[in-house]
């Protein structure tokens, strides 16, 4: 399943990864490439709770690795229309098929994850290793062939798809449908909406750094664009070590303890990243990756536990629709810094882990949802 999770999150990583070739060699402007980008995001982010709810009414399992193909598909022939409206409509559909995919396989994952916490760390961390490979594999396969090579980019997909049938095959789960009752829960929706806040502002942080750390770091200790870069490959390699730690350390010391602690850690290393001069804001971009990643397979979890009789949908919500509010909140970071400078724009990063520790102040653990038993 986490391989499986990275093939298909390969997907989240490469349309953005194709905008500098749509550029080049069919002349877009940044508006016209920035728009695929919302197509694809925005449109696999808003229909993910729906796939979430679906679901939560019939048990899809042959839905992962169609999923898989759809989203590997609808990329590989984003480069072989010529057009603006097909090549929208081709990530558009790569989208649709990442939005299907994560609230089945969230949930199936939980249910065959060893170790609990420390299992869905590891599915989690499949999805982050997929999508930071994803600008290495596009630059490899079209700075080598061109936007018409862009076909080749289905074999993630087809890999991804076998290995998820193959995990279906193996785990032969019962279908998780059913009343809450028979979870050992009753849905708590107020307790999920306020996670849902918190994880809001843990995605705002994430695609703010994600967008202009490479630039920022960059004004402040020189070095062109290795330094840049060097500072962005911080950010996500921290990820590996963030997402796999987050389940360790829950299961010793309590989920929630875990992620305001984690929250709490994100404050002040944000506040290093934009305040602390020299070569020192390395060492708080990689202590910024932890804090964030740290939380992020237990935002799942704690969802999936506050909504025990709807765990398609909450994975949906924290995996995906609050993903797309981080996304639509990078062009209003980039409108502050043109006005003012990039510094003043990363200053409310600062303010929003704040923000998202206080939403989850007096939040109670829930009690975990009754592990599905294989049957034969």
């Amino acid at each position: 399943m986490s391989l499986g999770h990275a093939c298909v999150d390969v997907y989240q990583g490469a349309v953005a990864a194709l905008v500098p070739f749509f550029v080049a060699e069919r002349d877009w402007s940044y508006a016209a490439a920035s728009g695929v980008v919302l197509a694809a995001s925005l449109l696999s982010s808003v229909v993910q709770p729906l796939f979430g709810a679906l679901t939560d009414r019939w048990a899809m399992p042959w839905l992962l690795p169609l999923s898989a193909l759809t989203a590997g598909a609808g990329v590989a022939l984003s480069g072989v229309f010529g057009s603006y409206p097909l090549t929208l409509a081709a990530v558009a559909v790569s989208g649709i098929g990442v939005a299907a995919y994560h609230p089945e396989a969230a949930r199936a994952a939980r249910a065959v994850a060893p170790g609990g916490n420390r299992g869905m760390g590891w599915f989690s961390l499949g999805g982050n290793v997929g999508f930071a490979l994803a600008p290495l594999l596009v630059a490899v396969v079209i700075a080598t062939g061109g936007l018409g090579a862009s076909p080749l980019l289905v074999v993630p997909a087809a890999m991804g798809a076998a290995l998820c049938a193959a995990a279906v095959r193996a785990s032969r789960t019962r279908p998780m449908t059913g009343s809450s009752a028979l979870r050992g829960g009753i849905d708590d929706w107020p307790s999920f909406l306020r996670l849902s806040g918190a994880v809001v502002c843990r995605s705002v942080v994430f695609v703010g750094l994600s967008a202009f750390v490479s630039l920022y770091v960059r004004e402040r200790v020189g070095g062109g664009d290795v330094a840049g870069t060097a500072a962005l490959c911080v950010l996500y390699a921290g990820g590996a070590v963030g997402t796999v730690l987050g389940g360790r350390l829950a299961d010793r010391y309590g989920r929630l303890t875990v992620v305001r602690r984690a929250y709490a850690l994100t404050v002040l290393a944000v506040a290093g990243v934009v305040l602390v001069p020299g070569p020192a804001v390395y060492l708080f971009v990689a202590l910024t990756s932890v804090g964030l990643y740290v939380p992020f397979s237990l935002h799942v979890t704690l969802g999936q536990d506050y909504l025990p009789g709807r765990m398609g949908t909450a994975s949906g919500v924290t995996l995906g629709l609050t993903v797309s509010v981080g996304g639509l909140a990078a062009p209003a970071l980039g409108a502050l810094a043109d006005g003012t400078s990039l510094r003043t724009a990363l200053v409310p990063l600062i303010v929003l882990p704040a923000l998202g520790g206080l939403l989850l102040r007096g939040l109670r653990e829930p009690a975990p949802v009754e592990r599905l038993v294989p049957t034969r």
